[in-house]
């Protein structure tokens, strides 16, 4: 299965859920862009490394860092290799010089990581289309309607605040999300939008 190579675009408070932040990963050299919710720790460790600051003492990864470097261990690549139930899944692809392991981590910590070790991060095309937003021209387009026509309002479950619009709108609100760069209310959007075409 090709991968698909990703960078880091975006970090953002979570307006919706406490403690909690968007992440949101670019295609490179593409239009799409993966949103994830990550909590503030994994979040923190991962600002730190991108702005470059130095804690007084090693948070959590770096001590994972500092421990696999000294046993000669290095992280060659991430691989966001799942998506189920709105959960990621990814792998620690390492080497040490003689074998080659995989190693399951959770996704904020596996890019926590990925910033440290200066290493790539891939995901799958099925991730991408089912998770991901694409930007089309000036307008956002959500991925898996690309090629749809609106539809009318379909019954959907009474929870969440999008239940009530008509696919349409929740298009045009999608589209407003990731002009603001609200990445974690474009996620709930396009989750709905993913409940009506599952139904």
């Amino acid at each position: 299965m090709k991968k698909i190579e990703l960078d880091i675009v975006g970090l953002s408070y979570s307006q919706t859920q406490s403690g909690a932040y968007a992440l949101v990963l670019g295609e490179i050299n593409g239009r799409r862009r993966l949103p994830i919710i990550i909590g503030s720790f994994e979040a923190q460790a991962i600002a730190i490394e991108i702005e470059k600051m130095t804690p007084s003492r090693p948070l959590t990864h770096d001590l994972f860092k500092s421990f696999a470097e000294a046993y000669h261990i290095a992280i060659q690549e991430i691989i966001i290799y799942n998506l189920v139930d709105g959960i990621f899944y990814s792998k620690l692809i390492c080497n040490d010089g003689k074998k080659t392991l995989e190693i399951d981590a959770r996704t904020s910590d596996a890019i926590a990581l990925a910033v440290r070790f200066d290493c790539p991060i891939y995901t799958y095309e099925f991730i991408l289309s089912s998770a991901g937003i694409v930007i089309e021209g000036n307008e956002f387009v959500y991925l898996e309607n690309i090629s749809e026509t609106p539809e009318e309002v379909k019954p959907v479950s009474a929870g969440g605040g999008y239940a009530t619009l008509s696919t349409e709108e929740l298009k045009t609100k999608l589209q407003e999300a990731l002009a603001e760069e609200s990445y974690e209310k474009a996620a709930k959007i396009r989750d709905e939008l993913n409940k009506r075409k599952a139904s």
